[in-house]
């Protein structure tokens, strides 16, 4: 725990930078998802307020999950971004994608920021950041406000954690004053989806669902990602869509997770795909459960099972970098799945 005496001269230190950041009267663009400018001053609305952007960044630092990958994937190293804590199997803090690029792009590596107990404020105000990038990211108002005094901030425009990787990138390229840029990375990348996915015609069509939270050790209930979750909606970039099920159970919701209790598991009836993070052993438990054994596709293997410590497992959050690294062997998991569906 930081003390008072380090939180009120990081306060001061974080004023003297936000002040730097600050500049003339001009009236400033406004930039969303829908559109933005390479011209600055540059204001973007997000879920925790509104940024402006006086002038082109030139020192970028990124928080929480991902962030880092939009700079990286336009060209940018990043002076900081948060330290890998999930899906990094040699334990360097950097997945495999973000390294090559890293490799690709030299200069010097990013500072990483620990994250496992928060945001680390000192940290990313030693980077002397001019903009901290956050688009997808849990953010409190707190942790905003006072990051906010540090350097302006790109916040998630509606919900935590429920940032589609389309408007991740078009928010976090305009703050960069790479708009154009942006919008023709995503276009890359939905060719590539486009690409892979036509070379399984058995996709189209079918629907699916990711679980998690599934405890061998108790049953009664399993989590699922909502219609809110980015891994959710990778299914609809790939020619597959969502069950009835999964879109009534996330009306009326913003979480980007939800548990059903196995006694109700037949709402599940309509999913024909089904990916979740565990193992073969995993399944197996499922399919001898007298309850969700029930699930159609449980009952007939139609199942991605995945490893959330490796980083095919990680990349199923689709992010701008990861997408590409693992497209082709996602794709080719499900559409092993998928011709199970009778």
């Amino acid at each position: 725990m930081r003390s008072h005496r380090f939180l009120a001269g990081f306060v001061a230190l974080a004023a003297t930078l936000a002040l730097a950041a600050c500049g003339d009267s001009t009236e400033p663009e406004e930039a969303s998802a829908a559109g933005g400018s390479a011209t600055f001053p540059v204001t973007i609305k997000h879920a925790l307020g509104t940024t402006t952007i006086n002038e082109k960044p030139e020192r970028v630092a990124t928080v929480a999950w991902a962030n880092h990958e939009v700079p990286l994937a336009l060209g940018i190293v990043p002076v900081g971004m948060a330290k890998a804590n999930f899906g990094d199997d040699d334990g360097d803090g950097v997945l495999p994608w973000v390294a090559e690029k890293l490799k690709t792009l030299g200069g010097t590596a990013p500072v990483l920021f620990d994250e496992n107990d928060g945001i680390n404020f000192e940290a990313v105000a030693d980077t002397k950041p001019d903009v901290i990038l956050a688009a997808y990211s849990g953010l409190t108002q707190q942790e905003y406000d006072t990051l906010s005094k540090i350097a302006p901030v790109v916040a998630y425009p509606e919900a935590p954690w429920a940032t589609a990787w389309r408007d991740t990138i078009k928010l976090e390229s305009q703050a960069l004053g790479l708009a154009k840029e942006g919008d023709a990375l995503i276009a890359d990348i939905e060719k590539q989806m486009t690409d892979a996915a036509a070379k399984y015609p058995q996709l189209a069509g079918k629907s699916a669902m990711f679980m998690t939270h599934i405890d061998p050790t108790d049953l009664s209930k399993i989590g699922f990602y909502t219609t809110h979750d980015t891994r959710a909606q990778f299914f609809g970039d790939l020619g597959l869509k969502v069950p009835a099920s999964i879109a009534t159970l996330s009306a009326g919701t913003d979480k980007f997770s939800l548990s059903q209790s196995a006694e109700q598991i037949q709402v599940f009836n309509d999913v024909d795909v089904i990916v979740a993070y565990g193992d073969d052993k995993l399944l197996a438990a499922a399919q001898a459960d007298p309850l969700l054994s029930k699930i159609p596709a449980i009952k007939r293997g139609s199942v991605v099972m995945l490893s959330g410590a490796t980083p095919l497992g990680t990349a199923a959050n689709p992010t701008p970098l990861a997408i590409g690294f693992v497209l082709n062997d996602y794709v080719a998991m499900l559409a092993k799945a998928a011709d199970k569906v009778s």
